[in-house]
């Protein structure tokens, strides 16, 4: 298993598109199964599968999948009642009501929010769902940030002269130290104006001490490690930026608000908002 930091490493694998990019619902897809945990409707049976052999092993995959959508929806609302009217919400998977486009424009009906995704399901349902005022969805991969930025579509919607709110909510837990994560969001933020801000969470093993537990079954087919980073190795995509308070919390510390949420000794995730100086 792959591990960073203290705590246990899990192990999960990318799913690449089967029969060039057709939709293949007899294969589990994370997209998918993280669309089943928050109680979405767009999954199949192999990802219901998949999501209950996970939930088998660590039932705590769901409470961190729910309280990670909590803390998006907190965030946005935030950001959205102080001034940002631009989102850029990478690795944005399927939609589930509500959208980031949804709460920011409940805050401020001028909001424009730009959804990007590298799998090409994800990308298929947001274009036919998500195509509506003030919105887009793009096909882009967060590993190639040039090609990203420089999508035409987010070139259309977003003024990087402008402060931009960029979302990598469990995103950055897919890509490998080799792939420099820590420069990918360092050019992101090059690129967005001052005032900018990056909201992030981040799965971590510095909570998942039980090492009985048969963590291969957390799985698809084709190889990539989940990174679960600790405290210190997220707190680095914040580097040169300014931390709003509470800081790099546990999600469901980050400025709760009125309502159920989950139990902080079963999430198993940090997540921080901050701003570009």
């Amino acid at each position: 298993m792959k591990s960073s930091g203290p705590g246990v490493g899990l192990r999960t694998r990318e799913w690449r598109p089967a029969d060039h990019g057709r939709l293949a619902v007899s294969e589990a897809n994370p997209a998918r199964v993280y669309n089943y945990l928050v109680g979405g409707k767009d999954n199949y049976l192999a990802d219901y599968e998949q999501a209950q052999r996970f939930l088998g092993v660590a039932p705590e995959v769901r409470d961190t999948a729910l309280s990670n959508r909590r803390f998006l929806h907190r965030a946005v609302r935030h950001l959205a009642a102080n001034g940002i009217s631009q989102f850029l919400d990478i690795g944005a998977g399927l939609p589930a009501t509500p959208n980031v486009h949804e709460i920011a424009q409940a805050v401020n009906p001028r909001a424009r929010v730009v959804y990007a995704d590298n799998d090409p399901i994800v990308a298929s349902h947001g274009q036919a769902r998500l195509s509506v005022s003030g919105t887009t969805m793009v096909k882009a991969d967060i590993r190639s940030p040039e090609d990203l930025l420089g999508h035409e579509e987010l070139r259309r919607l977003l003024d990087p002269a402008q402060p931009v709110a960029i979302l990598l909510t469990l995103v950055l837990d897919y890509i490998e130290d080799l792939a420099n994560p820590v420069g990918i969001v360092r050019r992101l933020m090059d690129w967005a104006a001052p005032g900018s801000c990056l909201v992030l969470s981040h799965a971590t093993g510095d909570f998942t001490l039980d090492t009985d537990r048969n963590w291969e079954v957390i799985s698809f087919e084709d190889p990539v490690s989940l990174v679960a980073r600790d405290h210190a190795g997220i707190m680095e995509f914040f580097t040169g930026l300014d931390l709003l308070a509470p800081g790099l919390v546990q999600l469901p510390s980050w400025r709760p608000g009125i309502g159920a949420e989950s139990d902080p000794s079963r999430v198993w995730a940090y997540g921080g908002v901050a701003r570009k100086p």
